[in-house]
């Protein structure tokens, strides 16, 4: 294998599994279409009311019933066949972009029924999320998780640059309607690609009903050291670290106010993220997503903070970049670790706590930025929230010694009792039974996953 092939993003899945094949195709269409939906239920909303508290109203739309679903719908899933959770969740989210569309041709539905039918949509995503989930631990071998994730995390990034510029343009040319007629169709490939996977049950012993699942899933979280110290460095690089919000202040502290400068702020996170997931091959080879985590949520604290020291526009950019590239590596770390070490019949809950923690985590962390901001100056928040962040997750390195020396192929039994929270660790050398083999498929051979961290009109 030459020098270039190792260091380009893995793409074993792609060769090894069909499955796998057409479940990334059904995710990058219908995640196409969830960018779309979002850039035009923000345009439809500001130019019908030109109100910020109506724009703000739109994120709560969105993350609202992400939190408070999110949970049961986890313990759902993991009494259910998750290829039918997924399936559910794609047609209520196809039927909300429908219903989107009818009200985008006609013009009449209050902004209120426009933020109704996204928040529905919203919480159909929450049960996919957590089904979509297992497809990966369940469909690839285990030393292709990693890879399958990256994969799944460019085509993601490549979207998310690429959906709002084609919502701009189709925005310009045939009106919002069609634009939420376009999201509608995409869920068609999703679909398309979930339909033909073979049923996918938990392993082991079902979710109990209810809260008392729910409570299961917590107590795992807080009982398993790697898991929870994978989430835990998640909130230390958002809630402590996150700059997004303060990025207005700080160009107008640093740069001038310049809105060329703003701009490309968040274009730099972007380009670094996707050029280090990109190049990801070498970390998912690896195969040790703890340590390359800590480093990595670590340089996105010390990047972010080296940022708020420079006055150089250029190497305030690149300090982003690197930062950028940083989050991407560590989130695809973490994932590794959640998928490879949870339970598979404890994986919908779990994947649901971590999209609360991805979508929580961000916001508070703007919320944090902000109000250092206001009592001291925004290149105050940016220093000390990178060393904050970097303090935290030197301290749960330290502390969770799973987290330092791991490796993804040991990954805790199947068939652990979700109710048993004692806080040691599964042994790391017991794997449990074998996952099915993708590439066993028979005449079922089909499916793309919609990625959890996908906006809520595409369903992570």
């Amino acid at each position: 294998m030459s020098l270039l092939s190792r260091a380009l993003v893995d793409v074993r899945p792609l060769r090894s599994s069909p499955v796998y094949r057409r479940l990334l195709i059904g995710r990058t269409v219908s995640t196409l279409g969830g960018f779309m939906t979002m850039v035009t239920v923000m345009y439809q909303v500001w130019d019908t009311t030109h109100s910020s508290v109506w724009s703000g109203a739109v994120g709560l739309a969105q993350a609202l019933p992400l939190i408070g679903v999110g949970l049961l719908a986890g313990a759902w899933v993991d009494r259910a066949d998750r290829r039918r959770a997924y399936l559910l969740s794609t047609v209520g989210s196809a039927a909300c972009s429908v219903l989107l569309a009818v009200q985008g041709f006609t013009g009449q539905a209050p902004v209120a029924v426009v933020l109704a039918l996204v928040a529905v949509q919203s919480s159909f995503g929450a049960i996919g999320a957590p089904a979509a989930g297992v497809f990966l631990p369940r469909l690839l071998p285990k030393d292709q998780v990693a890879a399958g994730l990256a994969l799944n995390q460019v085509t993601g990034q490549a979207m998310m640059l690429l959906g709002p510029a084609v919502a701009g343009v189709v925005l310009g040319w045939w009106g919002i309607g069609v634009c939420y007629l376009v999201d509608a169709l995409t869920f068609g490939m999703a679909f398309y690609g979930a339909y033909g996977l073979p049923a996918l049950p938990p392993e082991g012993e079902k979710s109990r009903p209810g809260v008392q699942g729910v409570l299961d899933g917590l107590r795992f979280l807080t009982g398993h050291r790697a898991v929870r110290g994978a989430l835990l460095v998640d909130l230390a690089a958002t809630v402590l670290a996150m700059p997004a919000g303060l990025f207005p202040l700080v160009n107008e502290e640093r740069f001038g106010g310049d809105p060329r400068t703003l701009g490309l702020f968040l274009s730099a996170l972007a380009v670094g993220g996707m050029a280090a997931t990109a190049l990801s091959g070498p970390v998912t080879r690896l195969a040790r997503p703890g340590p390359v985590m800590l480093c990595s949520a670590g340089v996105w604290g010390a990047a972010l903070a080296l940022f708020g020291l420079t006055t150089s526009a250029w190497a305030g950019l690149g300090m982003l970049a690197v930062a950028g590239a940083a989050d991407s590596v560590a989130v695809l770390s973490r994932a590794t670790i959640v998928q490879t070490r949870t339970p598979d019949a404890l994986l919908g809950r779990v994947r649901a706590a971590e999209a609360i923690v991805g979508q929580a985590g961000p916001n508070l962390g703007n919320l944090r930025g902000g109000v250092v901001a206001g009592w001291t100056s925004g290149t105050t928040a940016l220093i000390t929230g990178g060393l904050m962040c970097l303090a935290a997750v030197t301290a749960v390195g330290t502390t969770t010694p799973e987290l330092r020396g791991g490796r993804a192929s040991g990954t805790g039994p199947r068939d652990v009792d979700p109710r048993d929270t004692g806080p040691r660790d599964v042994d790391p050398r017991d794997t449990g039974p074998q996952n099915v083999d993708a590439r066993d498929t028979g005449p079922q051979d089909t499916g793309p996953q919609v990625a959890a961290t996908a906006p809520a009109a595409t369903a992570p």
